[in-house]
C-alpha cells in the first residue's frame, strides 16, 4: 500500500488524480488504451460494457476463384495452343474460350520470374535478380536472393481479403539456408500468405524421387510422377476448402516442375510422338510458322530467323545424331503434353463442381524461353559443365543410354539446343537470354467465362509478369494494401491488364522494363528495345571447367549494344543500332536508371560469383572447385 500512502499526502485540488490513484492501488484496474479500431466500449463491470466483434474478412461480393499456372521451360513455339506440334488440348480449349495475349514478357530464368510475379514488382527489387541458390546468390541488395516483408506476395493480399490460398509444385524462391526442417520458414511459401503447399523448393527435382515438401516439413514421396501428386493435391485442397467453407473463394497457385529438366515421363506419353519428329528441327520451325501466322499470334509477313550458328542443318546430321535427337524431342513433347493433361484435371474438377464459371484463370506457358541448357547434344544423366566431356564423347554416352532418356535413370534429361531453337519460333535465342524476345516472350492464356466476352481472342498489349498481379486485384475488385502485418507495403510495379479484356485495342499501361540475367541485359520502351548480349557465355564456359580452372572475372563495357524497333520488327531481325545511335543512346542512359532504382547494381555474373566463392573457399581448393563449379552450373541451369 506504498502508493496509497503517498496519495494520501495529495491535496484538494488534485482529489481527482488521489480518486483514481485508490481506485487502482485497491482495485487492481488498469486499462490500457485499446486499440484504435475497437468499437467496443470497456467499463469496469460487464454490464456496464459493449462488446465488439469486428466483422469477419470476407472478400468482395461474388469473388471469383482464381488459379495461376506457370509452366516451366516451355519455348514459344512448343505448345499447339500458340501454333507448335506438341498437342495442348487443355491449354488449346482454355485459349478458345479466353484470350491469347501474344506480347507477354518473363525475366529470362525461374527465379526471378517468379519472385517477380508472386509480388507484381521487379525481380531486383525484391532482391531476386539472380537466385534463392547460397552458391549463386550476393551480399547486394539486389542479389540476396531473400524477398522482403515490405513487398508482400499475392497471397498475403488475397489470404487477407477473404480467400484461402493453395500452392503446389516448384517454388523457387526460398533460400537454400532456409530450406530445412529446422527453418526458419518465414521464407518458405506458408510463411509468404500460402494457407498449403506441396512440393519443392528448389528449382530442379527428380520428378519420380522428388526433395517434397509439405507445409513446413519434408515428407516421402510416393513413387507417382510429381505432376500426378502435386493435381491430386491441389484438387483436394479445394475439395476440403469448400465442404468446410462452401462459396469461399480461393487461390491456387499451380507450378509444375515440367518441363524443367530432367524429363521424365511414362513412355506412353513419349510414344505418341513416335516418328513425329524425324523430319528434323528444320521442318519443324517452318510448319510452326506457318500455324502461327493462321492462328494470328505473330504478323502475317513474319521471317524466321537465321538458323543459330551452333546448330548443324538437320539433313547434315548423323544417323546416330538424328537417333538421339528425336528421341530426345519425343520425351519432351510427350512430357508436354502429359502436363496439359494433369492441368486438364483441375479444370475438369472444377467445370464437374460448377465452379469454372466464376473462376479466373492465368496460364502463362513458360517461366523463360526454352532451355539451352541440355547443350549441343542433349543431355542424360550428367552435367556436359560439370565433367567437361567433348562433344563427341557426349553423343556417344547418350547413344550408349538411349533407353535411359525420359525415365527415373535419366536425372539431367535435356534436349539437344536444335530442338530449343525450334521450339522458340519465331524468336532467335532462349532462356537466359534477356537480350532478347527469345529469353523472355512468352505465351499468356487467359481465361474468365464471367468476365470476359470474346471467346478465343488475341491480344497484342506489351506486358510483363510483374502485370499478373495488378490483373488479378483490378478484376477481384481490391485495393493493394498499405499494410500487410502492420509492415509498409512498397509500391506495386505492374500495370493492369484489365482494361484489355473485353477491348483489343486498349492502351498498354507498361511502359518501361528492364530486363537481366546473367549479364544478358534489355531495356524496352514504348516499343523499342536496346539489348546486350554478354559474353562469354555458358557454353564457352566449356574449356576453362574441363580443365578445373575458375571460370574468368568478365567485361561488361565490351559488350556490344543492339538496337530494335518491335512494333515493326518484333522478332528482332533488323538491328538500328547504327541508323538510330540517339535512340540507343537514350535507352541506354534509361537502362542505368533503371538498374539503380531496381538495385540491379552491382552487374552480376553467375561466372564472377562462382570465381569468387572459389578464391574465398578453404582447404583442398582443387575439391572446391570441383564442387562449387558442379553446384554452379546445376544451380544456373535449373532455374
Amino acid at each position: 500500500m506504498k502508493n496509497l500512502k503517498i496519495n494520501l499526502k495529495l491535496k484538494s485540488p488534485q482529489k481527482g488524480l488521489l480518486i483514481t490513484a485508490l481506485f487502482v492501488a485497491q482495485f487492481g484496474f488498469a486499462q490500457n488504451k485499446p486499440d484504435a479500431n475497437y468499437k467496443g466500449v470497456i467499463c469496469k463491470t460487464l454490464a456496464d460494457s459493449k462488446e465488439y466483434w469486428p466483422e469477419p474478412v470476407k472478400a468482395p461480393a461474388g469473388a471469383p476463384n482464381i488459379v495461376w499456372i506457370l509452366l516451366d521451360d516451355v519455348g514459344f513455339g512448343a505448345s499447339s495452343a500458340f501454333g507448335g506440334l506438341i498437342q495442348t488440348p487443355t491449354f488449346d480449349a482454355l485459349a478458345n474460350n479466353g484470350l491469347r495475349y501474344t506480347n507477354f514478357h518473363t525475366t529470362a530464368i525461374c527465379a526471378p520470374t517468379r519472385a517477380a510475379l508472386l509480388t507484381g514488382r521487379n525481380s531486383g527489387k525484391v532482391h531476386v535478380s539472380g537466385f534463392s541458390h547460397t552458391v549463386l546468390s550476393a551480399g547486394f541488395p539486389g542479389w540476396d536472393g531473400k524477398i522482403p516483408s515490405d513487398k508482400g506476395t499475392v497471397a498475403e493480399i488475397l489470404r487477407e481479403n477473404g480467400y484461402n490460398t493453395f500452392a503446389v509444385g516448384k517454388y523457387g524462391v526460398t533460400p537454400d539456408e532456409d530450406a530445412t526442417d529446422a527453418g526458419p520458414f518465414d521464407r518458405w511459401p506458408t510463411g509468404k500468405g500460402f494457407d498449403h503447399f506441396f512440393g519443392f523448393l528448389g528449382s530442379q527435382t527428380d520428378q519420380y524421387n522428388p526433395d517434397l515438401v509439405e507445409d513446413q516439413a519434408h515428407v516421402k514421396p510416393d513413387g507417382r510422377h510429381l505432376t500426378d501428386q502435386i493435381t491430386d493435391k491441389a484438387i483436394s485442397y479445394i475439395q476440403k476448402q469448400q465442404k468446410a467453407a462452401p462459396g469461399k473463394p480461393f487461390f491456387l497457385y499451380y507450378a509444375p516442375g515440367a518441363v524443367h529438366a530432367p524429363h521424365q515421363v511414362a513412355q506412353e506419353w513419349s510414344d505418341q510422338y513416335r516418328g513425329k519428329f524425324d523430319e528434323g528441327w528444320d521442318v519443324y520451325r517452318e510448319r510452326v510458322l506457318a500455324n502461327q501466322k493462321k492462328l494470328g499470334v505473330i504478323p502475317a509477313n513474319a521471317v524466321l530467323p537465321e538458323r543459330n550458328a551452333l546448330i548443324t542443318e538437320w539433313k547434315k546430321l548423323t544417323p546416330d545424331q538424328k537417333k538421339v535427337y528425336t528421341k530426345f524431342m519425343e520425351v519432351y513433347a510427350g512430357y508436354l503434353t502429359y502436363t496439359d493433361y494433369e492441368i486438364g484435371r483441375v479444370i475438369n474438377y472444377l467445370k464437374e463442381s460448377n465452379q469454372l464459371d466464376n473462376t479466373l484463370i492465368f496460364l502463362a506457358i513458360g517461366d523463360n524461353g526454352a532451355s539451352k541448357e541440355g547443350t549441343l547434344q542433349g543431355t542424360i544423366s550428367q552435367n556436359l559443365f560439370a565433367r567437361g566431356a567433348s562433344d563427341e564423347q557426349n553423343l556417344q554416352d547418350n547413344l550408349n543410354h538411349i533407353g535411359e532418356i525420359g525415365t527415373a535413370k535419366g536425372l539431367n534429361t535435356n534436349y539437344p539446343l536444335g530442338w530449343a531453337q525450334a521450339t522458340n519460333v519465331p524468336f532467335k535465342n532462349w532462356k537466359q537470354d534477356a537480350h532478347s524476345e527469345g529469353g523472355t516472350r512468352n505465351p499468356l492464356i487467359i481465361h474468365y467465362p464471367k468476365g470476359i466476352k470474346e471467346k478465343g481472342g488475341i491480344r497484342n498489349q506489351y506486358s510483363h509478369v510483374t502485370d499478373i498481379l495488378p490483373t488479378t486485384l483490378d478484376i477481384v475488385g481490391i485495393k493493394a494494401p498499405e499494410t500487410i502485418k502492420e509492415i509498409k507495403q512498397d509500391k506495386i510495379q505492374g500495370s493492369s491488364l484489365y482494361a484489355s479484356l473485353n477491348d483489343p485495342k486498349a492502351e498498354s499501361l507498361h511502359k518501361v522494363q528492364y530486363y537481366y540475367i546473367f549479364g544478358n541485359r534489355a531495356i524496352y520502351k514504348d516499343g523499342w528495345k536496346a539489348g546486350a548480349a554478354h559474353l562469354p557465355d555458358s557454353f564457352a564456359l566449356k574449356s576453362s571447367i574441363g580443365k578445373g580452372e575458375a571460370p574468368k572475372q568478365t567485361n561488361f563495357d565490351t559488350d556490344v549494344w543492339e538496337l530494335y524497333n518491335l512494333n515493326e520488327d518484333f522478332n528482332e531481325r533488323v538491328n538500328l543500332a547504327q541508323k538510330y545511335p540517339e535512340k540507343l543512346a537514350e535507352l541506354k542512359k534509361l537502362f542505368d536508371e533503371q538498374a539503380k532504382e531496381n538495385n540491379l547494381y552491382p552487374l552480376i555474373d553467375w561466372q564472377d560469383v562462382l570465381g569468387r566463392k572459389i578464391h574465398n573457399a578453404s582447404g583442398d581448393k582443387n575439391q572446391n572447385l570441383q564442387e562449387l563449379i558442379h553446384k554452379g552450373a546445376q544451380s544456373g541451369s535449373s532455374n
